[in-house]
């Protein structure tokens, strides 16, 4: 750690990660063997997570050292800068400041790396050679090709369908890293040769591209399944982002009036927003909110519900906010935004009045992501435009009300892999979808028998 304390920016990087478990004015509910209706036994999860993360899933200590082999890897992009979006705020003549941590600098280009390293490392001390997972857009799918390639693990990636074809250069990417990546529903799995069978002409789904990553770890030697978002321990991992920027807004005085991520498992909102959180529940004033796509409403249509995690049932159940393991929402372009459930820590967060949603429509993301490029010069990732269309939003508030606001964005990655998207609504060719409450309503009726989180 020596030649460490030499590099590192020792008032920006943080040596450990931040657990609002500890925090909570609500503890979680457990997570649920669905054949017994009881608390999942640890040693069941072992089987698809190695088990020191599963020990750190269980963690209820509010600081978690970050072992020196995962700082060392961080290194290469962390800290990440915190900006000021001052050609935006001019373009809007707002009294806001806004601000946004810029984690589109990392080698995959987003925040995903974050925890695709931690994983990577735990899963090489505990004697795994071989990693499965899926991924949405292909942000986390490249982000642990990465992590893999760091340590020397072999790596399948089932990715969405519908993404696998508007998104080539993210399998590229992957490929690159030295991952294998295929289209899910694949004719590899049980899982995805059923749904095939059914939906021959399916975009695929988070859901269906989880079971089937989970049916090959679990069915394979000497290998794990690794999860992008959603469980405790990789929101914890992605805790580095806002830890750095409460260290980088103290610097120049500044503290934010609300937070804003795009959220689809929730990862990144909550590796962001958890320091913040916890200044909330302490009693700072503080607003905090999940942008989300309106084709895809988890946090502001879904109820809180204990649900399975995945199309095939592997999952325990889980505590969420959740629109059914079944749904299958429309083939935005914001692939990363597209999973039916919400990370258990969001989804209690937002129960306990600590967190609210807000759902944005295709189109206005888009807006807001070009007049970013056109002000920012940086090109977000379509998911990360939901957060800055949410942003813009308070912006213009703070203009109507004439006061000065401070807003921080969570700007989650970038989208330079994502061009295809942009091609399409420079042409005229995306519209906006909200996707019917009726759907909503049969797609929830998978739900009607499971236990009731408390």
């Amino acid at each position: 750690m020596q030649e460490l304390k030499v590099i590192l920016r020792d008032d920006e990087i943080p040596r450990q990660w931040y657990n609002i478990q500890a925090d909570m004015p609500t503890p979680l509910s457990p997570p649920l063997n669905p054949a017994t209706g009881q608390p999942i036994d640890p040693e069941d999860l072992g089987k698809v997570f190695p088990m020191n993360l599963v020990e750190q899933e269980m963690d209820q200590n509010r600081w978690i050292d970050i072992p020196e082999e995962i700082l060392e890897k961080l290194l290469l992009w962390r800290p990440s800068p915190l900006q000021r979006a001052v050609g935006l705020e001019k373009a809007l003549q707002t009294p806001a400041k806004i601000f946004y941590k810029n984690e589109g600098v990392s080698p995959a280009g987003s925040h995903k790396p974050n925890s695709a390293i931690a994983q990577a490392y735990y899963n090489k001390e505990f004697g795994i050679r071989r990693l499965t997972t899926e991924t949405g857009a292909g942000q986390w799918g490249s982000a642990l090709s990465f992590a893999a390639q760091q340590f020397g693990l072999e790596l399948k990636v089932y990715m969405v369908r519908v993404s696998f074809e508007q998104k080539p250069f993210r399998k590229l990417m992957m490929q690159t890293w030295g991952a294998n990546c295929v289209p899910s529903p694949t004719r590899d799995t049980a899982t995805g040769r059923a749904v095939l069978e059914e939906y021959p002409d399916t975009p695929g789904s988070l859901g269906i591209a989880i079971s089937e990553a989970i049916e090959d770890a679990v069915s394979s030697e000497n290998t794990r399944y690794s999860l992008g978002s959603v469980l405790n321990f990789v929101c914890l991992h992605q805790t580095i982002i806002g830890l750095e920027a409460q260290k980088q807004m103290e610097k120049i005085g500044a503290y934010p009036d609300v937070v804003i991520g795009c959220i689809g498992g929730g990862s990144n909102f909550a590796g962001l927003a958890a320091p913040y959180i916890r200044d909330k529940i302490q009693g700072r004033e503080i607003r905090v909110i999940g942008a989300e796509p309106t084709a895809c409403p988890t946090l502001t249509k879904g109820p809180y519900a204990y649900d399975f995690g995945d199309l095939a049932k592997t999952t325990p159940l889980l505590p969420m906010h959740t629109l059914g393991h079944d749904f299958i929402p429309a083939p935005m372009h914001a692939g990363g935004l597209r999973y039916h459930g919400m990370a258990p820590l969001v989804s209690r967060l937002c129960q306990d009045k600590l967190v609210e949603g807000a759902a944005l429509n295709q189109l206005d993301c888009y807006a807001a992501g070009m007049l970013w490029a056109r002000t920012e010069g940086f090109i977000p990732a379509p998911e990360t435009t939901h957060a800055i269309a949410a942003g813009i939003e308070e912006a213009k508030k703070a203009k109507e009300e004439g006061r000065e606001r401070v807003i921080l964005i969570g700007w989650s990655g970038h989208g330079l892999m994502d061009l295809k998207g942009y091609e399409a609504y420079i042409n005229g060719e995306l519209s906006n979808y909200e996707y019917p409450q009726e759907m909503i309503d049969k797609s929830l009726e998978v739900l009607k028998d499971y236990p009731k989180p408390e």
